[in-house]
């Protein structure tokens, strides 16, 4: 008989099988296959009347969890199981961390097999690796499953107990969660930094200085003896210049005066320093290091990259993905060290194997770092990859290669040259030997680019030469707040702090931009009112959800569970339950908390407050003989760019109303330009109060409101236009602007307009060849089959009114920008697919309550 192997996703089982036997089965479970319930309709009747049901763990009974199977999955465990009848022997080979444990586990909860049950686990899909972990089979960790289920119960307890509480007191669909408020506050904190920023301006001269035909720059450093501030000299947080910094501050009368005075001057050598430093090259990619310099060369966002590399691993290109580990296995160090010697000469290689040691404490994932799978260490170009695979891949090769590569030898050469009664500093740097620059340079994509760019020539220097001054500059600088937080830097802080772990940060910043209390601009994490408003009540009542050591000692707890030194139900009874506990501090809340001291920002200056309601942010000014002044703000504004100036005008619109662009023609009515919560619109006439809604339609993006004359705004009111008739059909054709933008419409066809096509100038035939491109809304025209889906039935791709698209039965899923209509396969959308269908808001359940004893 047969034996029965069982994976998460259907890439990963196709890898797997071609590794494996002819008497071997390999099936795909789409992961998990029963959760907690996500909402109200989940939940059976049987347990709806329960106290604790919305919760989905009965915290009565020892914190028993509600476990549903969606509808969605019924076909997969019915095939499951038919597969399983034909077998003698089943095999989990879910992925090897936490995650993929929980998934074996509830597999033989659900299956319930009759024949042997064994657990295979591997770090790379290789035939070696395969082959080794068929031959090293154990039996499922219990106290891995024990910890995954305590860290989904404890984030269950965090959410759905502080969320409704949040609906009630700030605004309805908000969420609070045990690693995303930290993140969510940590994000807050910064912007308070912005905010409480105040510029300063100081002076220094540069100088363009020669000697021997050859240019290089010069600083000033100090006048009479004492050094002039810098950049370092003041508080990164307030902008100040630090108390107790000595130095001479410089303001522009100054600089242009010492300017003067030292151009008549005789520049002269005084010191020359050289040293030589060795750069050794970074450790292997983790999980964290892995999102963060994708961020930083690839412009890729943690989710992204995540689902890259998964894919990566399941077709057998690279190691497991979600890793803490630093650490190369030997046949890894051997493969990478021959790589080197082949492909950059025995010089670039190290002296001995480089082995790298985990430092963190918690690592717990897998057991080696992310690493190209194998020993053969082919290219992205030899394996064929393309797009953004490559560039991923890449980036992990080098990685990898460089650990095993020989130093970088850099010579700095620091020199001081006097003038009159004022020092400059140059600096230089020559790269004596690259070494595994040649591979892999941290934040560059081009390695070879990025040498050139490293380095900083200045001309053989000497004490007592002299050199030429060609220009002399004074230069103005300002102090500059704070950086915002990228994916890279949030990641990076996270992981400092111990909050969270590195495979669950891609989802948590994906979800804390979804929730509207993060938008991303620019690579820049910016947070909203909103995050402000609701970071400010968990403060104020719930402090040691936003601290960040609190969660840190979260985390370590539930390693201790998972390592069996700590037990999961004491733990879960002392957070949640008695006087302490989160369920009565929520309860005691809820009647204490007052909406109206839960606000956002409060502006001292003016005695204004930012508040969140309902539709958004507001500003508000209390009055005490008459009613609050309020004036709307954009839901997307960065709290720290919002300035009195800019305060100070909303509220005299507000008082004056706003000013006519002109008069329409036509109906006699004043055309408006206005900002809503959602962007900037066009408005025919007043908004009467109980009275019609007045015409208004929205500009479109790369108009600005500034800019608009009343000939264009007549023009977006007088939309949708009629551009006159098809001639095949004698339809007319129609231009417009909808929730998704401009496009044109013939009968029952849309087509969007590109970026070059202008709403208010679009003819008829522009508007023919966009339509002709179009498919009907009813056609069923198809762009090509993509293959059977594991439940039956087949995945089609179509080019829709809004872009493409794939259909299976009566799932449609939006294809995302990051895949090619002309490259997309059946396994880039089978988890999307998945994913929508677990979302769905029609899901029927199966339902399994473990019984668990203490």
């Amino acid at each position: 008989m047969p034996k029965l192997v069982i994976v998460e996703s259907p890439t990963k089982a196709k890898t797997i099988r071609s590794y494996l036997p002819k008497d071997y089965i390999v099936e795909a479970c789409m992961g998990h296959i029963r959760d907690l319930p996500s909402s109200a309709k989940e939940i059976p009747a049987a347990y709806k009347s329960e106290a604790w049901s919305r919760l989905g763990v009965d915290v009565e009974n020892d914190f028993t969890p509600l476990y549903v199977i969606p509808s969605d999955k019924k076909k997969v465990i019915k095939a499951l199981k038919d597969a399983l009848k034909n077998a003698d022997e089943l095999i989990l080979a879910t992925d090897e961390d936490r995650e993929g444990e929980s998934i074996g586990w509830h597999l033989t909860e659900v299956l319930k097999p009759k024949v042997p049950v064994k657990r295979m686990v591997f770090h790379e899909i290789t035939k070696d690796a395969i082959q080794r972990a068929l031959d090293e089979t154990r039996d499922i960790d219990e106290r891995l499953v024990r910890a995954q289920e305590t860290r989904r119960i404890l984030d269950r307890l965090v959410g759905y107990t502080l969320s409704p509480l949040l609906w009630k007191k700030i605004a309805p669909g908000l969420s609070a969660g045990r690693v995303q408020s930290v993140a969510v506050d940590m994000l807050v904190q910064r912007e308070r930094e912005r905010i409480a920023f105040r510029s300063a301006t100081y002076w220094d001269l540069r100088a363009l200085l020669e000697k021997d035909a050859q240019r290089f720059t010069a600083t000033l450093s100090t006048v009479d003896g004492i050094r002039v501030a810098s950049g370092r000299d003041f508080d990164e947080k307030t902008g100040k210049l630090k108390p107790n910094a000595k130095v001479r501050l410089l303001n522009e009368a100054d600089a242009l005066a010492l300017r003067e005075s030292l151009l008549q001057g005789e520049w002269r050598v005084l010191k020359v320093e050289e040293k030589t430093q060795k750069r050794k090259p970074p450790a292997p990619f983790t999980t964290s290091t892995l999102q963060q310099e994708a961020n930083r060369k690839l412009r890729l966002s943690a989710r992204d990259t995540m689902r890259i590399a998964q894919k990566l691993y399941e077709q057998g290109y690279i190691t497991y993905m979600r890793t803490d580990s630093v650490f190369l296995s030997e046949e890894a160090i051997n493969a990478s060290r021959k790589a080197v010697k082949e492909r950059y000469g025995a010089e670039y290689l190290s002296a001995s194997a480089r082995r790298f040691t985990t430092t963190s404490k918690s690592a717990q994932e897998a057991h080696e770092a992310i690493r190209p799978a194998g020993t053969a260490m082919r290219t992205a170009e030899e394996l064929g990859l393309s797009g953004v695979e490559a560039s991923l891949y890449d980036m992990i090769w080098k990685r990898t290669i460089a650990t095993q590569m020989a130093e970088a030898s850099l010579q700095f050469m620091n020199v001081t040259i006097g003038v009159k009664n004022a020092t400059f500093d140059a600096t230089g740097k020559r790269i004596l030997f690259p070494g595994f620059f040649r591979a892999y340079v941290e934040g560059s994509d081009d390695p070879e680019a990025a040498l050139d760019n490293q380095e900083t020539l200045l001309p053989p220097l000497a004490v007592d030469d002299l050199v030429n001054c060609e220009e002399l500059e004074a230069i103005s600088h300002q102090t500059k707040p704070p950086s915002r937080y990228t994916e890279a830097t949030l990641v990076q802080a996270l992981e400092r702090e111990g909050v969270g772990r590195p495979s669950t940060y891609a989802s948590v910043i994906s979800t804390i931009q979804e929730r509207g209390y993060v938008v991303k601009e620019n690579n820049q994490l910016i947070p909203t009112f909103l995050a402000f408003a609701v970071t400010r009540l968990l403060e104020q009542h719930f402090p040691d959800l936003v601290d960040a050591q609190f969660t840190a000692r979260m985390e370590e707890q539930l390693d201790e569970i998972a390592r069996g030194n700590s037990e999961w139900l004491p733990y879960l009874r002392e957070f949640y339950c008695g006087q302490e506990g989160l369920e009565h501090r929520v309860q005691e809340k809820e009647t204490t908390i007052n909406p109206r001291d839960i606000y956002a920002l409060d502006i001292d200056e003016l005695g204004a407050k930012v508040r969140v309601g309902r539709y958004g942010p507001y500003l508000e000014i209390e009055q005490e003989t008459e009613e609050s002044v309020r004036a709307s703000l954009p839901a997307n504004l960065p709290p720290a760019d919002l300035s009195i100036q800019e305060i100070q005008e909303r509220l005299r619109q507000k008082d004056e109303g706003p000013k006519p662009l002109g008069i329409d023609p036509e109906t006699n009515l004043p055309v408006y330009v206005l900002q809503g919560p959602y962007g900037y619109y066009v408005q025919l006439g007043e908004q009467v109060e109980n009275g019609e809604k007045p015409k208004r339609t929205s500009l479109p993006k790369g108009m600005e409101p500034q800019s608009l004359s009343l000939e264009e705004a007549l023009g977006l009111l007088r939309l949708p236009r009629l551009l006159g008739e098809d001639p095949e059909t004698g339809k007319p054709v129609y231009v417009g602007i909808g929730r998704y933008g401009p496009y044109v419409r013939r009968d029952k066809t849309f087509k969007s307009l590109t970026k070059d096509d202008n709403v208010l100038t679009i003819d008829l035939e522009r508007a023919l060849e966009l339509l002709a491109t179009a498919r009907t809304r009813n056609s069923g025209e198809a762009l090509r089959e993509l293959g059977e889906h594991p439940n039956g039935g087949t995945v089609t791709l179509y080019n829709g009114r809004y872009g493409p698209y794939v259909k299976y039965k009566k799932t449609n899923v939006s294809l995302p920008k990051h895949l090619s209509i002309d490259t997309v396969t059946l396994e880039d959308v089978l988890s999307l697919i998945d994913e929508k269908l677990s979302s769905g808001k029609s899901k029927k359940s199966n339902t399994t309550r473990k019984r668990k004893s203490s």
